[in-house]
């Protein structure tokens, strides 16, 4: 590094700098859809815990992915709200690794428990005898378990190798939260060998679970389309229907994102990626699971008439 290049010690966000005028419309948008987010998942975690017919394999894999995207928002919502309604738009590097570590962690568990649920419809659609053996609390416990490791290992590893690298400069990103690539872009040295290996490791471990997705959901298509009533055709497709929805937002935001290589992005594909996978998509989830789900749907209506409000009026 040359003599007159300073380390940066804080960054500062510049992604809503040009939308002064508009960031408290933005703030009340955003906070609407932050405590929906919350409620919506917290309403699901609480509607299954205190349902016993819901204590099977698939919710319990939709209790761990909706914990995780409560989180996932949790990781960036705040202080996304707090930076549009002051001026100064900044955080320590130390509070910029911190964020990454969290929402990296989170975003690849997400891709591991999206495959044990897919692999989960498989098993009960594919071989319903062996449905119970298969998927057994133990096995299940084990797939979240490998999930959540493979998410905190191999982020924990790339993220702390990244923040090794020297950032200088200005310390401006464009962006609203400390993604990857953005960051990358501050550092004061060659990073074409880093890219190479976060594109490496971003292709394996998001592709992977991806194709294992894709490999149950292909054998469960053609099941669906070998069984000869409509009715049964029916009731198989719509117990996979809602995590079909999320998986395809899920994977098509995160691929596009992740799989960009460093001269194709620009701050505002960046920008538009991350608001699908950090804001729009855990909104969205509560809805898909709750208004195409009949179960969820069912238990729900069972908890309100149980209500102890409904009964007083």
């Amino acid at each position: 590094m040359s003599g007159n290049r300073s380390l940066c010690t804080t960054f500062t966000f510049v992604a809503f700098s040009s939308l002064e005028e508009l960031q408290p419309v933005l703030f009340v948008v955003f906070l609407t859809i932050y405590l929906f987010t919350v409620g919506g998942n917290l309403l699901i975690i609480c509607l299954i815990g205190a349902t016993p017919s819901l204590h099977t394999p698939m919710y319990f894999f939709l209790v761990n992915v909706s914990f995780l995207e409560l989180c996932y928002i949790t990781s960036v919502g705040p202080q996304m709200l707090v930076h549009l309604l002051v001026e100064t738009k900044t955080i320590s590097v130390g509070g910029c690794a911190a964020q990454m570590y969290v929402f990296t962690i989170l975003g690849l568990t997400e891709c591991c428990l999206l495959a044990a649920m897919a692999y989960d419809r498989f098993v009960a659609i594919c071989h319903p005898l062996h449905y119970t053996l298969l998927m057994g609390p133990p096995v299940c416990l084990k797939l979240a378990a490998a999930s959540w490791t493979t998410g905190v290992v191999v982020e924990s590893a790339q993220t702390t190798w990244l923040f090794t690298l020297p950032f200088c400069g200005t310390g401006e990103i464009q962006h609203f939260l400390c993604d990857i690539m953005p960051v990358v872009k501050l550092a004061c040295v060659d990073t074409s060998h880093n890219e190479i290996v976060l594109f490496a490791v971003s292709a394996l471990f998001v592709m992977s679970p991806c194709l294992l997705t894709l490999c149950s959901y292909a054998r469960v298509l053609l099941t669906i389309l070998g069984i000869p009533s409509a009715a049964g055709r029916r009731k198989a497709s719509s117990t996979c229907s809602s995590h079909v929805l999320v998986v395809s937002l899920f994977y098509g935001t995160a691929l596009f994102a992740c799989l960009q290589p460093k001269a194709a992005h620009s701050p505002q594909t960046d920008k538009a990626a991350a608001l699908m996978y950090t804001v729009v998509t855990p909104a969205l989830n509560p809805v898909i699971y709750t208004l195409r789900n009949q179960d969820v749907k069912e238990a729900f209506q069972r908890l309100t008439r149980r209500s102890p409000f409904r009964q007083m009026a």
